[in-house]
């Protein structure tokens, strides 16, 4: 299987490789003129690109004309989640990017254990976790990791940005399968919770602004089990799975 990489050096049948990524197909995988890769612009097609020159720091490419990736689901999906302590976070956006997740969005709410301590810092570090797992995937494109908004009206703030918020409350909702329909080209916003849950004032704010409160059945899945349990679900309902 040829090798993918991400670039935004992607136009008009040329593209390139610059910094890491370039030094990984040079040195590390001692590509050849002639050799090919599969290459990910920004807009989300799939390209094989034919190496046309190698020089300290870039390799540059011949392109043909972009393809639709089949990995990319037809529902664009957004996962709010509540922020966990102890580094959960990690686990969370390396297998929500596997399962097709578009974009995540940490939060901090009422009940939340962790606070906010470096964000900043750690937000590079769940941005480089994202794009390795999109690698992994065959992804074609990265899902962006938001910096984490600070309390939870912030996020019933976000939730006009999208066609349809599914708010996965612990005590329970209307049925996932009949909010969701096979071959869904809609933008969805999924929240989830952290260790504490959400507060009873919370889940009425999520429904004022316009959120549909469903549930994940009769067991109460802990925080790092929820964000995937919902994203999976909504892959195979909304026909992304098959």
């Amino acid at each position: 299987m040829p090798h993918r990489y991400f670039t935004k050096e992607l136009a008009n049948g040329q593209a390139a490789l610059t910094g890491s990524d370039a030094h990984h197909l040079a040195n590390v995988m001692r590509a050849r003129i002639g050799e090919e890769v599969v290459l990910c612009g920004p807009d989300g097609l799939e390209y094989t690109g034919t190496v046309t020159a190698i020089t300290p720091g870039r390799v540059e490419f011949s392109v043909n004309e972009g393809v639709p990736s089949k990995a990319e689901p037809s529902a664009a999906t957004t996962l709010f989640v509540g922020y966990p302590k102890q580094g959960k976070l990690d686990e969370i956006i390396r297998h929500s990017v596997e399962l097709g997740v578009t974009e995540i969005v940490p939060f901090f709410s009422r009940y939340c254990v962790a606070t906010p301590k470096k964000e900043d810092v750690k937000n590079e570090r769940y941005n480089r976790i994202a794009a390795e797992a999109a690698k992994q995937a065959g992804r074609a494109l990265i899902p962006h990791v938001a910096m984490p908004l600070t309390d939870f009206s912030a996020v019933c703030r976000a939730l006009s940005d999208y066609d349809k918020a599914l708010f996965f409350y612990e005590g329970g909702g209307v049925s996932l399968r009949e909010t969701l329909t096979p071959g869904s080209n809609q933008h969805l916003a999924l929240i989830t919770g952290s260790e504490g849950g959400f507060s009873v004032e919370e889940a009425a704010a999520a429904a004022a602004a316009g959120a549909v409160t469903v549930g994940l059945g009769p067991r109460i899945l802990r925080c790092e089990t929820a964000p995937l349990a919902a994203l999976t679900a909504t892959m195979l309902l909304t026909g992304n799975l098959e």
